[in-house]
């Protein structure tokens, strides 16, 4: 096959890990990822000030790209986008460009749509390949299947789908490249699993002396264990191995529990029933009653398995649920209405569905559309009997803070005993939060202070926050949240000597250890 290539021009997309979703109106990460070549974009202005930051000129006839905070422009020598198959030619391409970066003595990194929030897949001023393929072979008899590092989860659900099957993990949303979720290895809401990375089979990677190689639990073993959120800054990973596991019709179940309960009920419910397969929870935001309710949301297999639809995408329910969403900002009534379309609407309206059905949703259908704010995630993993210091230590910080806290949604995280940058080393609930955050230099320096905050609470009780969103955690933070960052480290400068393969993470971070 002939590669397909587009070099210097990307659409713009909106968000990262931050729009919401039908079923849980919930915070996931946008497709997408802003390409403005050779001109200044005008920041606009409102009342509290400067929109933050202001994007200027590229440096030096470069490429500006975002990410999907839209506070994070960074200028790239080279952008580069591949859309062919993995084959050995299109290796052997990649190859050569990363070797063109090493002798300009450029740094190089390979991501999907850019779903990070601090430049953890941007390389300043070096060259950038955006991977966006659709390549996928399934083995039914051992259920498995392999894609291309690129391919994103909503090609996955469609092919799958064809032949009976889901993906055992992914993300929460379709818009995300297999090899991007692997390198953050981030969870979803199929329960009793760790992160993505702990469905992986293998993996092809290209490494910084251009040697590709195969990793696996058996194979090159301690570079499976350290590119599993490991962010990229191994290596170009080309191809995986993954699980899957059978469609099928699933019945949902709803529960209102009290929030400071929620994280010892869900696990409660776990342990008790081996038949749950999907669950998420859910806590009420408003000011007034702030994480005083929750919400327990299973799914269970229904009785009758016959005649499985075709997965289905986003329908009028996201797009009525928008409405009501957005006009949160500001408002505990509009909360409240939310609040009871959840609690009370839903449960009364809600009907079976498919496995692929729940998680085939694109993250953009709940998007904001307001060029002064921007939808900032922050995602924290606490232990289930530890959840309710959690919440009395966010009913202490976030209401303090004048950020507009919309969405929390809650997951089960099994222990990760595979990567190197575990976020969950014990079984955690994971909190993933969606703020509307102005985009000012006010609102920038609030989220900052809150964002530390919080970070530091978290620690207290044992748990720890995730990589992917605004860095604004101190370097201290990092190192007490990942005890294994200075092993990472090492090892990353072992096996990549020149340190090719860099972003934000490793500059702001990593790197000064």
């Amino acid at each position: 096959m002939i590669p397909e290539w587009e070099i210097g021009a990307l659409g713009r997309g909106r968000g990262f890990m931050g729009r919401l979703t039908r079923r849980a109106l919930l915070a996931g990460v946008s497709a997408g990822a802003g390409l403005y070549a050779g001109r200044t974009l005008l920041a606009p202005t409102s009342a509290t000030g400067p929109v933050f930051p202001a994007v200027t000129e590229p440096q030096n006839g470069g490429i500006l790209l975002n990410d999907a905070s839209e506070l994070s422009p960074v200028s790239v020598a080279k952008h580069v986008t591949v859309t062919a198959d993995p084959d050995a030619k299109i290796v052997d391409t990649i190859r050569a460009l990363m070797a063109e970066a090493q002798s300009a003595g450029r740094p190089f990194l390979a991501s999907a749509a850019r779903h990070s929030m601090g430049g953890q897949s941007l390389a300043k001023d070096g060259s950038v390949l955006t991977l966006d393929q659709q390549w996928l072979q399934a083995d039914p008899a051992a259920k498995t299947y392999r894609v291309a590092a690129g391919t994103r989860w909503s090609t996955v659900i469609a092919k799958l789908d064809a032949i009976g099957f889901s993906p055992a993990v992914m993300q929460s949303n379709n818009d995300f490249g297999v090899a991007s979720t692997y390198s953050v290895n981030a969870h979803g809401w199929p329960v009793r699993f760790s992160g993505c990375g702990s469905t992986v089979r293998s993996l092809k990677m290209l490494l910084a002396d251009g040697t590709h190689v195969t990793c696996s639990r058996t194979e090159n073993v301690e570079l499976f264990q350290h590119a599993m959120g490991g962010y990229g800054l191994f290596g170009v990973i080309t191809e995986l191995e993954l699980d899957m596991v059978a469609n099928g019709r699933l019945e949902p179940r709803f529960e209102r529990v009290a929030g400071a309960d929620l994280g010892k009920r869900f696990a409660q419910m776990l342990d008790a029933d081996g038949s749950v397969q999907m669950a998420y929870g859910r806590l009420d935001v408003s000011l007034d009653r702030f994480f005083e309710d929750g919400l327990l949301i299973s799914y269970r297999p229904a009785a009758d398995q016959s005649d499985i639809p075709a997965a289905t995408g986003s329908g009028i329910i996201s797009r009525v649920s928008r409405e009501i969403f957005r006009r949160q900002v500001g408002s505990d009534g509009m909360k409240h209405m939310r609040w009871w379309t959840e609690t009370s609407l839903g449960p009364s309206i809600a009907g079976q569905s498919t496995r692929n059905s729940l998680m085939n949703e694109p993250v953009v259908t709940l998007d904001d559309l307001d060029p002064l704010r921007t939808d900032i995630l922050h995602e924290y993993f606490v232990a289930p009997d530890r959840f309710a210091e959690f919440v009395a230590l966010c009913r202490n910080v976030i209401p303090a803070s004048f950020q507009q806290l919309l969405n929390v949604t809650l997951r089960y995280v099994d222990a990760d005993r595979d990567s190197v940058l575990a976020y969950a080393a014990e079984p955690r609930i994971a909190a993933v939060m969606l703020f509307s955050q102005e985009k000012t230099v006010r609102g920038e320096a609030d989220m900052a202070r809150m964002t530390r905050e919080l970070i530091e609470g978290v620690l207290a009780i044992g748990g720890t926050y995730y990589l992917p969103y605004r860095p604004h955690a101190s370097v201290d933070q990092l190192v007490r949240a990942y005890p294994r960052a200075g092993e990472f480290v090492a090892r990353k400068r072992e096996f990549d000597k020149g340190l090719l393969f860099r972003n934000h993470l490793w500059d702001a971070y990593l790197g000064k250890l």
